[in-house]
């Protein structure tokens, strides 16, 4: 029986900085299959290109050569504003920093990507609230960032990470400002989110105690994919999904 394709792959992938004498290559054919439904901690030293591959997966960057099929669909050709939008309609973020506005509550910070999306007012508060419900934060839906701890912040920028139902959730260093009982608090709502939402999960960090907690653990050196380590069943594609990329060009 044959298997289901990758979500996301990656096939000679290439990233170039500069021109000439300053010229750097940060990734140097880099080949990655990543299943629906997987969690995958992506590690390495820096400069190894963990980061300039993250870039790629999350929309914010394009190779220099190779290609990155997403659901069958060549990314690289997309120009910006496809790219905007397959951001906005599969992708979530979350950050080592929060990245929270200050002066606002936990529920308007989630609602802003539906703010973008152009949702209803009464839209973005059922599924702000629905967000935060989650996260186990609804009962702070009105606190802002400074009313609250360092590791429930971590939870509204999940929830805000969360709220458009992406099928990918791109995590950079999630607990890296967390001491380690926050941080495990962490790692187990984005397993959960994983295990009871199908979200796929590919998450950077330094420390092996997190990464403990993927299913894949991703290996770069030196602008390649070094090893790749699959620690429990890999996750499974979600059946009958369809399709919800904006049209290709041309």
């Amino acid at each position: 029986m044959a298997s289901n394709p990758p979500l996301i792959s990656l096939r000679g992938v290439t990233k170039t900085y500069g021109m000439g004498a300053t010229q750097f290559q940060a990734l140097k054919g880099v080949d990655l299959d990543i299943a629906a439904g997987d969690f995958v901690a992506v590690m390495g030293p820096s400069g190894s290109g963990k980061s300039t591959t993250m870039n790629i997966l999350g929309c914010l960057d394009v190779p220099s050569g190779g290609t990155f099929l997403f659901r069958g669909h060549h990314v690289e050709t997309l120009d910006r504003d496809q790219r905007a939008l397959l951001r906005r309609q599969y992708l979530g973020f979350v950050f080592q920093g929060f990245n929270l506005l200050s002066r606002t509550s936990a529920l308007e910070n989630v609602e802003l990507p539906l703010l973008y999306r152009g949702e209803d007012r009464k839209t973005r508060r059922d599924m702000g609230m629905a967000a935060l419900d989650k996260v186990g934060l609804a009962d702070w839906w009105d606190h802002t960032p400074a009313e609250l701890s360092g590791g429930q912040q971590q939870r509204v920028a999940i929830a805000r990470a969360i709220v458009t139902s992406p099928d990918v959730l791109l995590a950079d260093e999630p607990t890296g400002n967390l001491d380690s009982e926050r941080s495990v608090e962490i790692m187990q709502l984005l397993t959960g989110l994983n295990r009871d939402s199908g979200i796929t999960v590919l998450m950077v960090t330094h420390e092996p105690d997190m990464a403990a907690f993927a299913r894949t653990v991703v290996h770069f050196k030196d602008g390649l994919v070094e090893r790749i380590e699959a620690q429990h069943a890999q996750g499974t594609m979600p059946e009958d999904m369809p399709p919800r990329l904006p049209e290709e060009r041309a």
